[in-house]
């Protein structure tokens, strides 16, 4: 008779060793001194002592026939970072016209001046104009900032204001938002309609006849280049466009851009390397949102198709011709603005196209201001050629540019004096 302890045993020990453990030899070592005749016999009847391989030795050797996968591989990516700050030199004058009352009546578009003072290296002079031809009825005056040394180029910034002459006291701020381009093409740039003389002679800025204009330089004397390597800017496709990254259903590392009222979802990443000027003037690093006021919803929609597809809209939803130059306009100033040089040729292509007798003059003054010397040529050339200067001149448009830009007005009367064959 067996002890009930040892015949537990030896009733546990099939389903226990049907386990096939690792340590199922070693077990069939050490038990048969321990159960004596009976259970060795019942020991002798279960299966073969060669344990079935564990799920992890089955699995190292499934996966030891196999070639381990191989990752792809990575492009190194090299970051380089620069920053620049243009040098600038500030200046002030003070322009001092007595006998308001006597200039009047010196005519449409003509002016005195201010002495020569000196900013930056170049000379300058304030031109106050008492009848402007801004306005259809001659009631403003004008005043402008004139570049009198030659053959020079000068980016400067400039800002007017009435000074009180009894008080000191100044008026509000007349400035430019960002640099203009003076050179002989485009010597002088200012306000045509500064103030109107009704608004003026009712002020507190003109007393004793004497009428006060401060003006203020800024010229950027350099812009230093950065020693950075340089990027090349690949322009995605629009099925790259559309895949790019999301998270959570949104795109990742975009800036929410409001338009005067209309969202648009950008990606910062593609506009930093399309154009970085973008990033400094309009976005803040540490924040997603931002809004812009001075461009339209439509010529917004239009850059951002040129900086994701490198290409121009085709347009075909606006409504009329002048709506299309509007835009094609609006996306020069744009492209002058962030310093896209491909999309103001593309915009500059269109316009020199669409010249008329009617635009020319408005399309002169848009290219001198924006520094678009393509453009600036052909609609010299257009005035001059096949006989249309005379009906140029009579456009109120022309007249406007007679004042805003008279070195442009010179040029266009030297060339229209040229023998034909020169031309």
């Amino acid at each position: 008779m067996m002890f009930p302890v040892r015949a537990a045993l030896i009733s546990a020990l099939p389903a226990f060793l049907s386990r096939r453990t690792a340590n199922f030899s070693a077990l069939q070592r050490r038990l048969p001194p321990l159960l004596g005749p009976a259970g060795r016999a019942a020991l002798s009847t279960l299966p073969s002592s060669s344990p079935a391989p564990t799920a992890t030795a089955a699995a190292a050797a499934d996966s030891s026939s196999q070639k381990p996968a191989v990752a792809p591989p990575q492009a190194q990516i090299t970051t380089t970072a620069s920053s620049v700050t243009p040098e600038t030199v500030r200046g002030r004058h003070v322009f001092k016209v007595s006998g308001y009352s006597l200039l009047k009546g010196l005519g449409v578009g003509k002016f005195v001046r201010s002495s020569t003072f000196a900013v930056g290296g170049y000379d300058w002079c304030v031109r106050y104009c008492p009848e402007s031809d801004g306005c259809s009825d001659s009631g403003c005056i004008a005043v402008f900032l004139a570049l009198m040394t030659k053959d020079v180029e000068v980016r400067a910034l400039f800002d007017f204001r009435l000074v009180n002459p009894a008080t000191g006291g100044l008026s509000r701020s007349i400035r430019m938002e960002r640099p203009a381009m003076f050179n002989d093409a485009a010597g002088s740039l200012g306000y045509q309609m500064f103030q109107k003389r009704t608004v003026l002679e009712a002020s507190e800025y003109l007393r004793g006849d004497c009428l006060v204009i401060q003006c203020d330089v800024t010229v950027i004397v350099g812009t230093p280049v950065p020693q950075s390597e340089a990027i090349q800017a690949v322009v995605p496709s629009d099925s790259d466009i559309q895949a790019l990254p999301c998270e959570d259903g949104q795109m990742a590392d975009y800036v929410m851009i409001t338009v005067k009222g209309e969202e648009f979802r950008v990606h910062r990443s593609v506009l930093a390397v399309r154009s970085p000027v973008f990033i400094e003037l309009e976005l803040d690093v540490d924040h997603d949102r931002t809004r812009i006021d001075h461009m339209e919803p439509d010529v917004f929609k239009a850059l951002l198709h040129f900086v994701y597809t490198d290409s121009l809209p085709a347009m075909d939803d606006l409504e009329g011709d002048q709506n299309r130059r509007r835009v094609v306009k609006g996306l020069l100033e744009a492209a002058d603005k962030y310093c896209l040089d491909r999309l103001k040729l593309m915009c500059a292509s269109i316009l020199c196209k669409e010249l008329s007798v009617d635009n020319v003059a408005a399309t002169l003054d848009l290219a001198i201001w924006h520094h678009c010397r393509q453009l600036k040529d052909n609609c010299i050339g257009f005035i001059t050629s096949s006989g249309r200067m005379d009906d140029v001149v009579a456009t109120e448009g022309y007249k406007r540019l007679k004042v805003a830009c008279p070195n442009v007005v010179e040029e266009i009367r030297k060339k229209a004096a040229e023998p034909s064959k020169n031309r």
